[in-house]
């Protein structure tokens, strides 16, 4: 039975309840510094994507003797939208520290303009590296007929390329955008990558849902990993106080030429999984393997009998 008082509260009650709640004015203070926005963070996402990869997402032609300039245009559009989103980021950013910790961050130099110029000043290098990776997926799966559709259709190389854009602005030391980007990413293709993991080039992921890769993974060039593979903690170390410790070693590391199949477990921050090994599908493991291993579960034997 519904409770008669309950039903009885205004619209106007139930907004100062929740006002009350949330200790301020709920988001209208003039003290807030605004959040990013996520749609044009994601929208970031397509612009950039377009840059690396153009004429592929959007359908759009150049003239042969303006594509410099139409490319400059497009990279003073990026630039200025990157460099507000970055500067909510780090206002915003240095408030939550002081209400967290009572202290509030040093500004961070450089600023947004800076950040925001020296994120371009990467992108041809994001770019080399995502070819490779492009060229991994189109030499390891033979379902693969160009390289154009790898970039169209691929989730895997949709969320390497999220991951790639959101890595640089992590390591500049851009707070929230990076999260942002690869969270909606993850919800896009079923792929969680986090943008403080460090992946060498020629990484492919096949199928890719389920694919888990934590925050401090460290994964070597020519990777290949496929669907459920999880790269993991294997526990949280905690303080004296019961406080989570935050900034170690918490999950694998990969070298070069590993691959993973599906459904398989590494978990660790001192695993390591040598240079040229194979882990089967539906392995797990939580310590180091040498170079050139091949580890694998041990099949259970079938039976087969006449049904009734």
């Amino acid at each position: 039975m519904r409770d008669a008082a309950a039903e009885s509260v205004s619209v106007e009650q139930i907004a100062n309840i929740l006002l009350e709640q949330l200790g301020c004015c709920g988001g209208c203070c003039p003290d807030t510094a605004p959040l990013p926005s996520v749609e044009n963070v994601i929208g970031l996402i397509h612009d950039l994507r377009d840059v690396l990869f153009p004429g592929i997402h959007r359908n759009r032609r150049r003239e042969p003797g303006s594509a410099v300039a139409d490319f400059s245009s497009q990279l003073t559009r990026i630039q200025s939208r990157l460099r507000l989103e970055i500067s909510r980021s780090l206002v915003h950013s240095r408030q939550a520290m002081l209400r967290i910790h009572g202290a509030e961050s040093p500004a961070m130099s450089p600023g947004a303009g800076e950040l925001s110029e020296r994120f371009l000043a990467r992108l041809p290098e994001l770019h080399r590296v995502l070819l490779s990776d492009v060229e991994a997926a189109f030499n390891n799966d033979p379902a693969a007929k160009t390289r154009e559709e790898i970039v169209l259709c691929y989730p895997g190389i949709e969320a390497i390329t999220v991951y790639r854009i959101a890595h640089e602005l992590l390591v500049l030391g851009v707070p929230y955008l990076p999260r942002i980007m690869t969270e909606w990413a993850h919800r896009q293709t079923g792929i969680d990558i986090h943008p403080g993991a460090k992946i060498g080039g020629s990484f492919f992921i096949d199928h890719g849902t389920g694919v888990v890769i934590g925050e401090t993974c460290e994964i070597g060039v020519g990777v290949t990993l496929y669907q459920g593979v999880t790269l993991g903690a294997w526990s949280f170390p905690r303080d004296e106080d019961g406080n989570l410790i935050r900034g170690t070693k918490r999950h694998p590391t990969l070298e070069d030429r590993v691959t993973i199949y599906s459904n398989a477990t590494i978990l660790g921050g001192t695993t390591v999984i040598g240079a040229g090994s194979q882990i089967g599908s539906s392995v797990s493991l939580n310590r180091s393997i040498p170079p050139n291993t091949i580890v694998t579960i041990e099949k259970p034997s079938l039976k087969f009998r006449e049904a009734a």
